[in-house]
């Protein structure tokens, strides 16, 4: 027999998690039920990741599904800025996403995040760094940075659990869905690979970046529209953490964009990590890499992603699959994640683990095979990268070194955009769909403002039709 729930939340990252906290918080006696297809957050800590941070090689365990999503092993950084983060400039007016940052901050806040900002908008160090940019063809993204740290991250996770559960919110992890339930082009419920059904009149699907191609896939059944979003490519980068301090110190994370000469492909920096360490990830069987810093421990260097961003036109409409294969290259020839220095990558060899020992830069990811990322990307990717890191090398001097370390590959999958309103329902009534995994966004606080939405959307709805 059906088990009924006024609304069910498929995946319990920060889009899910943040739209169970603003139903609560109304106080409006909507039954709510999580469904999440990784495990819970004792269970996704296994012992390789007090020495290495990864996951990879312990079974079942998974660094991008369970409770919180990739976020929970992440570096935890909030980018307080509606201006990063994703898109949802293009659904609400700008000023209300302001304001939805604002409001998830303070929410992070109330739960243990630290009270310490890097970059206020009117330090005037960052306008001397954009000035650096400008001359180097490099535009700077001042974002206001609230860093959690990978172990607070998680306490933080496991207390707004407790508080959901606390105040009647069940949570089901390990249960993955299979279907979604309409009835007369309504949201009914869902169905989970086990074959159990579970009604409910509302549904939001916030399945993260993970599971991009899942929802990919249900839109495909359903008859969702969707848009193809472009698909990002690149490496993680690894200097010596004085290379970057100068600005690391005033930033935390910098955000600058380039514009390649030779393609005019945009190359971009993500995830800055000062002082952490490069991971590994295993996207259901997809080794690639990331980034961490912590709270607490410190390693000699700083990391972070180059990622080419690229928009494919009719009639090519699978871009999640395009980024998969160039990272299953990378697999096949170094049976995970490859590492390689620049000065090998600029004369044409491979990187020897002998070449490796030689540099001045000691990676922090043991696990990455020396090897040859040329045969791994595409020339106009590869031509990308190494414009971007001679355009930071003007302002971070040593970031275009012979010794630099770049693993690759970084694939970040957030291709497919559903069509939602304003509220961020799809075309079928009560059928809700926000985070990462919808396209929508691309970050924590973005992600979490994301599930305020749904869940307010919601609650209109429901007091209307009460």
């Amino acid at each position: 027999m059906a088990e009924g729930y006024d609304v069910v939340i498929v995946g319990a990252g920060p889009a899910g998690i943040f739209t169970a906290l603003e139903l609560v918080r109304q106080r409006n006696g909507l039954k709510v039920l999580i469904l999440e297809k990784g495990h819970g957050l004792q269970r996704r800590v296994c012992p390789s990741q007090e020495t290495r941070s990864s996951c990879l090689h312990c079974n079942p365990c998974s660094v991008v599904s369970g409770w919180g999503g990739a976020g929970a092993f992440s570096d935890g950084k909030l980018t307080l800025s509606p201006e990063v983060g994703g898109w949802l400039n293009e659904y609400i007016p700008r000023q209300d996403v302001t304001s939805l940052v604002d409001y998830v901050d303070r929410v992070y806040l109330r739960f243990g995040a630290p009270d310490r900002v890097y970059g206020g908008p009117d330090d005037e160090r960052i306008l001397d760094i954009q000035r650096q940019a400008i001359l180097a063809d490099l535009k700077l993204i001042p974002a206001p940075i609230r860093h959690l740290g990978t172990g607070r991250t998680q306490e933080i996770l496991q207390a707004m659990k407790d508080y959901l559960e606390e105040r009647g919110v069940e949570v089901r992890t390990d249960t993955p869905v299979e279907e979604i339930l309409v009835d007369d082009h309504r949201a009914a419920g869902v169905v989970t690979r086990k074959g159990e059904e579970i009604k409910a009149r509302y549904v939001v699907l916030a399945p993260g970046r993970e599971g991009s191609d899942w929802l990919r896939k249900v839109a495909g059944k359903l008859g969702l529209k969707l848009a193809v979003n472009p698909v990002d490519i690149g490496v993680r980068v690894e200097v010596p953490a004085a290379v970057m301090e100068h600005l690391t110190s005033v930033i935390y994370e910098s955000k600058f964009i380039f514009y390649s000469r030779k393609f005019d492909d945009r190359v971009r920096t993500f995830c800055m990590n000062p002082y952490g360490e490069v991971v590994l990830e295993n996207n259901e069987g997809l080794v690639t890499v990331n980034g961490h810093s912590y709270a607490e421990k410190k390693t000699t260097n700083t990391n972070f992603a180059l990622l080419v961003s690229k928009t494919f036109t009719e009639p090519f409409k699978e871009p999640i699959a395009y980024g998969r294969y160039v990272a299953q290259l990378a697999n096949l020839l170094g049976g995970g994640v490859l590492v390689q220095r620049l000065g090998d990558l600029l004369s044409g060899r491979r990187t020897t683990a002998d070449r490796l020992e030689k540099g001045l830069v000691t990676p922090t990811l043991t696990e990455a095979t020396p090897g040859d990322l040329s045969l791994v990307f595409p020339y106009r990717h590869l031509t990308a990268i190494i414009e971007m890191l001679q355009a930071m090398d003007k302002i971070a001097p040593g970031v275009y070194s012979r010794h630099t370390l770049l693993y690759g590959v970084e694939v970040k999958f957030y291709s497919s955009r559903l069509d939602l309103t304003r509220d961020l329902e799809t075309n079928i009534r009560g059928l809700y769909a926000a985070g990462d995994g919808a396209g929508v966004t691309r970050g924590l606080a973005q992600a979490s403002a994301a599930g305020v939405i749904t869940a307010r959307a919601i609650m209109a709805v429901n007091s209307a039709c009460a």
